[in-house]
């Protein structure tokens, strides 16, 4: 632990699970920023937080933070986290980092211009049981990877005024839930080298479906399924020529995972054991990355955060969807 002093920027449902996990790590929870004076003093009785500041501006210009985690909805991610950086703030940046490609570009720029860390909040990569995946991909226990597969799929309200509803918010499956199996692939895989996508888009104008197929180098194939209004299994697997991992629901929270044989011999089987949802893993990792004087993440550069934005914006032209006020 570095001592780092957190500050959290909204005060919505994922701030407080974050705050939780924050508490739970023994992590430093310095200070709230909301909009609402009432929300911002609830959320710091909740969480004992000391300091509570009723707009943005306030909290990135408060001396006592030196790390901000932006968790308001999607298309101020970028302004926001840029406002962050300008004040001398590091920022961890809910996922999905920005609206498209071109704010996570412009977030980026100013990153590499202050030398401040900018991250984004992929909390699954940091994940005890995701670590382990990576260390047995990377040692060949696999094989030849063949395919990827993976879903994230949930029943969430129809209500038309439901943020995932909202077009105007950046609503719909693919920011909010296929931005997990597509970094997933992009994490096993790398960049995909074609991307192929088709969704159903509700009455809202958002994607309440949508399914992509991406190619890799060496000819590997990754697919996902995400959809805001049918929950699926939650499931996802690697296969390779040698061997497969199959990991159980849910697989972006903390879970299980067995190493399989082709023949069906379990090589080696995994029980996460953690305190909390989860959330700290990511926020220990970037105390870790500023005490070492590091700007990035090794697990998620931000370059890396950047492209995956980019191929988000290309399954959503694919699929004819565009948010208000994008070119």
């Amino acid at each position: 632990m570095t001592g780092l002093r957190w500050g959290i920027l909204a005060t919505g449902g994922i701030a407080h699970a974050f705050a939780s996990d924050l508490r739970t790590a023994g992590l430093t929870l310095t200070a709230v920023g909301s909009r609402s004076a009432e929300s911002g003093e609830r959320f710091a009785r909740e969480f004992d937080v000391p300091r509570v500041h009723s707009s943005y501006v306030d909290l990135v210009s408060d001396p006592d933070v030196d790390i901000v985690y932006v968790s308001t909805p999607h298309p101020m991610h970028a302004d926001n986290a840029i406002l962050a950086l300008e004040n001398g703030k590091h920022v961890l940046v809910e996922k999905p980092f920005t609206l498209n490609g071109a704010e996570a570009a412009r977030v980026q720029d100013v990153a590499r211009r202050t030398g401040l860390l900018a991250m984004e909040a992929m909390w699954t990569r940091y994940l005890p049981h995701m670590l382990r995946v990576r260390e047995l991909v990377q040692e060949g226990a696999l094989g030849d990877i063949r395919a990827l597969t993976a879903d994230h799929t949930q029943k969430i309200s129809t209500d038309p005024a439901h943020r995932l509803n909202d077009i105007a918010l950046g609503g719909g499956a693919l920011l909010d839930l296929g931005i997990y199996p597509i970094s997933f692939a992009w994490d096993i895989l790398g960049a995909p080298t074609s991307v192929t996508a088709a969704a159903n888009l509700g009455a809202t104008g958002v994607d309440d479906e949508v399914a992509t197929i991406f190619t890799h180098e060496r000819g590997a194939v990754s697919t996902s399924l995400s959809a805001s209004h049918a929950a699926g299994p939650n499931t996802a697997s690697i296969i390779g020529t040698e061997a497969r991992i199959d990991i159980d629901r849910v697989w972006y929270t903390p879970t299980s995972f067995r190493l399989v044989s082709p023949d069906g011999t379990v090589q080696e089987s995994f029980e996460s054991d953690i305190e909390g949802r989860g959330m700290q893993f990511q926020a220990l990792a970037a105390e870790r990355y500023v005490a070492s004087g590091a700007n990035d993440s090794d697990i998620l550069p931000l370059s890396e955060t950047v492209a995956i934005m980019d191929t988000l914006d290309e399954v959503r032209r694919q699929i004819g969807l565009r948010y208000p006020g994008e070119a």
